[in-house]
């Protein structure tokens, strides 16, 4: 064994120990729509004293924590987000009624001087309702909210007053309220005029008589400040609440309102738990099958890629969310893809060597897939990037997964399974029985290609003719059909709920129509399974919604909410075009500086091929574009130019080696080449993603359909598309062949060779 395999086995396994004791002592962080929850996007606003700037949304949070806090609610977590945003998530808070009327209520709390009885139609002065309902006018703001310093609910069981909220104000603040009360009470007591109004978002939240004891101009000192009357201690509470909390720098606005109740978390992790299982399990089989031993311990390696993974998302706070969690089941494909293109690269060289080289062998193809491993991982990588700086909610949890799973991957195939196969590859045993090793004798495919030699590009334009017929069919779905905007790009309220009995579809739309919801969508996933996507619709209105369908179907549980308002759904729409602008100039850019400018167009070009009919077959399916598609969509750009990055990488290998062969040839032979790799790379993928498609639930079903649609046809286009797209281009081309690049490593010193680490020195 080399040093270079010691350090690299000791490494593996180090990583792996760590890993194992994290996994062990840690538990993951979940997502609300795994534990079950509502999250919120506040957005605040300018009001006509404060700007909504970084400083206010701050001081807004503080407040709402303190809100937020006294509802009881376990672990909650407050964020802001941008300059004007604050991200709000409660755990198992179920029905957001509760939390939405607490954090809504966003005016600033004021203390008014009562100047006496209302009258309607008065519009001298501000005349609102009491506690009770009569109507009182109110003089200007005396004293706001901000002057709170404290508001308790405390019971007074010596006097037997019962519940009261106790006041204590700030010092300035403190003399104001003195004066107010001290005015109040220069009028007899009885009188309207002796009260104090409360006001929260234009509502009396409590009037108060200053207490008779108190003399004219005397007021009450600050501190010993009690409002009593007929309080429930629920009441007391709330009113202390209120008052404590009102003040808000800001107003803010409720733009984004996600539910899910704890059973469909429950579900869906179990769901994904098995997919990744019943997807891994079929994936290794495959690759052991393919490459024999060297198969079986890339599968090995593919478990420590499982408990790394896992371990990296706990060590790191990372917050799983379900596409998140998708996504570290997808990764688990992507993993294979390192291991598979060693594999065959080290089948091409075995031949060439003969028998007894098989580690010089594998050597060679460990360093001939370096550069489309980076290559295709990178480009992977930007895709992450763009998902995790241009989504939002749970798109954001799969771009972080998704990252994490590209490098945990390539330490996995590049240290972990390169180490295990280096020392099986020592054993003689294993070099004396080709059939037993995996890559001394050529796959099926690769054998099969080489004795029929199809000459693939000697007409170009055809395959690309052929992708413009796709390209029309799909944009012809676009126009005929439309695109379904999910709630997320729209704006309005998607609601999902599971009834105690059947409800057709015709059934529940009467009921809701009939409640007064006569624009809302209904639609079913099973018999007890109803949506219903309308406008914008408040939590009192969702409430009479579920009402009216609990009227036919018995007790109706709410399974999942989202609200979007209005400006964030067209920020969402805005960011995910500027996400897909930005992805493809970002890729065109990398390819442009890693290969020739011809083959970053093409490849380009394959990718907004593959973007189009992908879109088009989701019109034509009638399934919703939402967020979650924006992450199948960008993960399948990450897919098309990883294949096209594989292709072109041989292409320009071969031509820097042949540079008089015509570049058709080349193609053709590159193509030929790395087939066997997109056909094992591609199968290791579609068994994790059917497994997602069919045992995932109806929430990752359209994720799953999406990339098993993208990766079908960026695996076409990046050979049938990008290739011929770049013999085209390469006939105006006035650039010479790529010029061969040294094999890294090779001298050292003074023009001397270094020797191959599999070479021991001797020669006969």
């Amino acid at each position: 064994m080399t040093r270079a395999t010691t350090v690299r086995a000791v490494l593996a396994a180090a990583v792996l120990l760590v890993s194992v004791f994290i996994t062990l002592t840690q538990s993951p962080r979940l997502g609300l729509d795994l534990q079950g929850g509502t999250r919120m996007v506040l957005q605040a606003k300018d009001s006509a004293t404060a700007k909504a700037d970084r400083e206010s949304t701050d001081r807004t949070l503080e407040v709402l924590r303190q809100r937020i806090d006294s509802l009881g609610v376990a672990e909650p977590t407050l964020t802001r987000s941008g300059e004007d945003r604050i991200i709000v998530e409660l755990p198992d808070v179920q029905d957001p009624r509760q939390a939405a009327d607490v954090i809504g209520r966003t005016a600033q709390l004021g203390f008014h001087a009562v100047e006496g009885p209302g009258a309607e139609g008065d519009g001298g002065q501000e005349t609102l309702p009491d506690e009770q309902g009569g109507l009182l006018a109110l003089g200007p703001v005396r004293l706001s909210g901000a002057g709170v310093k404290d508001a308790t609910a405390e019971f007074d069981a010596q006097q037997g007053t019962g519940w009261a909220v106790s006041l204590d104000f700030h010092k300035d603040a403190g003399r104001e309220w003195k004066r107010l009360t001290g005015d109040a009470a220069c009028n007899p007591s009885g009188d309207e005029r002796r009260r104090v109004a409360i006001v929260l978002d234009g509502k009396v939240i409590s009037s108060p008589q200053v207490d008779p004891s108190i003399a004219c101009e005397a007021g009450l000192p600050s501190g010993s400040t009690r409002i009593t009357g007929s309080f429930s201690a629920e009441e007391a509470r709330d009113l202390a609440l209120l008052i404590k909390g009102g003040a808000l720098p800001v107003p803010v606005e409720i733009v984004e309102q996600r539910t899910v109740g704890p059973t469909l978390g429950a579900a869906a992790i179990d769901a994904s738990a098995r997919a990744a299982l019943i997807g891994a399990a079929a994936t290794a089989l495959f690759i052991t099958v393919m490459y024999r031993l060297f198969g079986a311990l890339a599968a090995v390696a593919l478990a420590a890629y499982g408990v790394i993974s896992y371990a990296a998302l706990v060590a790191l706070g990372v917050t799983l969310t379900l596409p998140g969690l998708a996504g570290f089941v997808l990764a688990i494909g992507m993993a294979v893809d390192a291991n598979v293109l060693v594999f065959e690269r080290a089948r091409e060289e075995y031949p060439d060597r003969g028998k007894g080289s098989l580690r010089t062998a594998l050597t060679s193809g460990f360093r001939g897939a370096w550069s489309a491993v980076a290559d295709s991982n990178v480009t992977t990588l930007i895709a992450a990037a763009l998902l995790f700086f241009l989504g939002s909610g749970p798109v954001k949890g799969f771009g972080v997964t998704l990252a994490i799973g590209v490098l945990v991957s390539m330490f996995s195939a590049l240290v972990i399974a390169r180490a295990l196969t280096e020392i099986a590859a020592g054993s003689r045993f294993v070099s004396d029985y080709r059939g037993v090793n995996g890559i001394a004798r050529p796959g099926r495919v690769r054998t099969w290609l080489n004795a029929r030699d199809p000459q693939l590009f000697r007409s170009p334009r055809r395959w690309l003719l052929t992708s413009t017929a796709l390209v029309l069919l799909a944009v012809t779905g676009i126009l005929v059909r439309g695109v379904d905007l999910g709630v997320e790009f729209t704006g309005g309220r998607l609601v999902e709920y599971s009834t105690n009995r059947p409800v057709d579809v015709e059934t529940a739309r009467d009921a809701i129509a009939a409640a007064g919801f006569t624009d809302a969508e209904v639609t079913t996933a099973g018999e007890r399974d109803l949506s219903v996507r309308t406008g914008q619709l408040d939590n009192d209105g969702e409430h009479a919604l579920r009402a009216a369908l609990a009227e036919e179907g018995g007790e109706t549980t709410k399974v999942r909410d989202e609200l979007i308002g209005p400006s964030l759904g067209d920020e969402l729409r805005r960011n995910a075009l500027i996400a897909l602008g930005v992805a493809v100039f970002v890729q065109l850019a990398y390819l442009a500086a890693r290969f020739r400018w011809t083959f970053a167009v093409s490849s380009v070009g394959a990718l907004v091929h593959d973007v189009i009919i992908l879109v088009g077959a989701f019109a034509w399916l009638g399934r919703p574009v939402d967020g979650i598609f924006l992450a199948a969509l960008l993960t399948v750009i990450g897919y098309s130019v990883n294949d096209s990055v594989v292709v072109f990488d041989r292409v320009r290998e071969l031509w820097a080696r042949n540079r008089r062969t015509p570049v058709a040839d080349v193609a053709n032979r590159a193509v030929l080449q790395t087939v066997p790799r997109t056909v094992n790379t591609g199968m290791g993928a579609l068994f994790i993603l059917v497994a997602l498609a069919v045992l995932g639930g109806d929430s990752l079903a359209d994720f799953a359909l999406a990339l098993l649609i993208g990766i079908c046809v960026g695996t076409y286009s990046s050979v049938m598309t990008a290739v011929p797209g770049a013999l085209l281009l390469e006939l105006s081309s006035k650039a010479p062949p790529p010029a061969r690049k040294r094999a890294p490593g090779r001298r050292t010193g003074a023009g001397r060779k270094r020797r191959d680490p599999a070479d021991n020195g001797a020669r006969v």
